[in-house]
C-alpha cells in the first residue's frame, strides 16, 4: 500500500508500484477505438505507462499533453496514457488537444490494471480510481523506472521518465 495524498490529505492505494527489474504485469486495457490493447502489442518498443485518476482533470491533462511534446521522437517508444474513464472521454480529449503521439487507454472491461500495478486508490474522495503514478519498461517489459507522485495534484517527473527510456 503507498501513502498518498490528495489535497494534502492522506489516501492510500490499493499495493505498490512493480519493483525496479521485476517483469511488468500484463495488462488489458481498451483504446479509443474500442480495440483491446495488451503489453504484449508492445512487445520491441520501451514504453511509459502515465496512470492517471481522469482525462478531465487540470493534471491530468497537462500530463498528456507533455508526454505527447516530450516522447513524441524518441526512438522505439511508446507513451500509453491509462485511466478508468471511459473511451470517449479520451478520444474527445485527444482530438480536441491534437494528441497524436500518446495511447490512451481505459480500464473498463478487465478492470484489473489497478490491482496489478497496485495504483487504485482505497480510500478518500477519488477512491476506486488511479493515483498518478508513472512506470517505464525496457523493450522486454522489464520495470525501469517507477514514480507514486506523492501528491496526487502535483504533476510526476517528467525528465526522469524520459531520462529511464533514453
Amino acid at each position: 500500500m503507498a501513502d498518498i495524498k490528495f489535497k494534502g490529505n492522506p489516501i492510500h492505494s490499493v499495493g505498490t508500484l512493480p519493483a525496479v527489474g521485476s517483469k511488468a504485469p500484463d495488462f488489458k486495457l481498451t483504446k479509443t477505438d474500442l480495440s483491446d490493447v495488451t503489453l504484449k502489442d508492445f512487445a520491441g518498443k520501451k514504453v511509459i505507462l502515465n496512470i492517471f485518476p481522469s482525462i478531465d482533470t487540470g493534471v491530468c491533462a497537462t500530463s498528456v499533453r507533455k508526454f505527447n511534446v516530450e516522447a513524441a521522437g524518441l526512438p522505439d517508444t511508446v507513451v500509453v496514457g491509462v485511466s478508468k474513464d471511459l473511451p470517449f472521454a479520451h478520444k474527445r480529449f485527444c482530438g480536441a488537444e491534437g494528441i497524436g503521439a500518446v495511447v490512451t487507454t481505459s480500464d473498463l472491461r478487465e478492470g484489473t490494471f489497478g490491482k496489478a500495478y497496485g495504483v487504485t486508490m482505497s480510500d478518500g474522495p477519488l477512491a476506486g480510481l488511479f493515483s498518478r503514478s508513472i512506470v517505464v519498461l525496457d523493450e522486454k517489459g522489464t520495470v525501469k523506472y517507477t514514480e507514486q507522485v506523492p501528491e496526487i495534484t502535483q504533476e510526476p517527473d517528467y525528465a526522469k521518465a524520459l531520462a529511464a527510456v533514453k
